[in-house]
């Protein structure tokens, strides 16, 4: 880990040393500097799940990624700043209401005074991690978040909008895990019909005002309210584009 050129990726200068402020800190940055994108996957390019592999792409290549990608990498980052972090299992909300399997989805706890929700892997989420025992709702400037204990062990994470009802996001299961536990997840996503990143190309980041997103041939801007401006791209030449401005990221994802 050359955590240092790290840092300089996710553009942070701040303190390192472990506390609740710095996680905050280097969570906001990531979110605003590294997309959630699922280009390799339509670029037919393996994803990799070991460290190496992962700051190769995310660091040196100015890449993005997807959970198992960027929070197994944003781990491997706060170990070596001095932070205990586990790998969580989670399982996303599907569009038919029913919740994903078993690592179906990456996210981290960290543990300082209290255990902490960490995500930069998720696209539209929290933006400062989240108290991952606390039962009130915890606000942020996109909305309002509620981890709620099943009878399981289980925490299922619920998001609300200002102008929305409260909606589950994903559901975290007992447990803490290795890298490799997600490869099974990892391969589904990338190579099955019925995985979401399969469908279409998405390329995603935090802004100052909002986030950002190519989805298909779209260009979406949303601010934190969920006001949503749309933009068709014309073509292939449009897209490459929007890749490199505003989201830093070549038109050759497997280069």
């Amino acid at each position: 880990m050359d955590a240092g050129s790290y840092l300089a990726r996710i553009n942070y200068a701040g303190p390192t040393h472990p506390g609740a402020d710095t996680l905050r800190a280097l969570h906001r940055s990531h979110l605003l500097a590294v997309p959630f994108e699922n280009l390799s996957i339509h670029a037919s390019v393996p994803i990799v799940l070991e460290e190496a592999a992962l700051f190769d792409k995310v660091v040196r290549r100015r890449r993005g990624g997807f959970c198992y990608e960027l929070n197994g990498l944003f781990a491997w980052l706060l170990r070596e700043l001095g932070f205990e972090v586990q790998l969580l299992s989670a399982g996303v909300m599907g569009a038919g209401g029913e919740f994903g399997p078993p690592f179906d989805h990456m996210a981290l706890a960290v543990t300082l005074e209290e255990r902490w929700l960490a995500d930069v892997g998720f696209g539209d989420s929290f933006v400062d991690p989240l108290l991952l025992d606390s039962p009130t709702v915890q606000t942020q400037p996109n909305g309002t978040y509620h981890l709620v204990s099943d009878d399981d062990g289980s925490r299922v994470l619920f998001r609300a909008r200002r102008s929305e009802e409260p909606r589950p996001q994903y559901r975290i299961f007992p447990g803490t895990w290795s890298l490799p536990d997600y490869n099974e997840m990892c391969l589904f996503h990338q190579s099955s019909p019925l995985s979401p990143f399969t469908q279409k190309r998405v390329c995603s980041v935090l802004t100052s005002s909002g986030r950002i997103t190519l989805s298909g041939m779209q260009l979406i801007e949303t601010d934190t309210n969920g006001n949503r401006r749309e933009r068709a791209l014309e073509d292939q030449a449009a897209v490459d584009q929007a890749l490199r401005e505003p989201f830093g990221i070549s038109s050759r994802p497997d280069h």
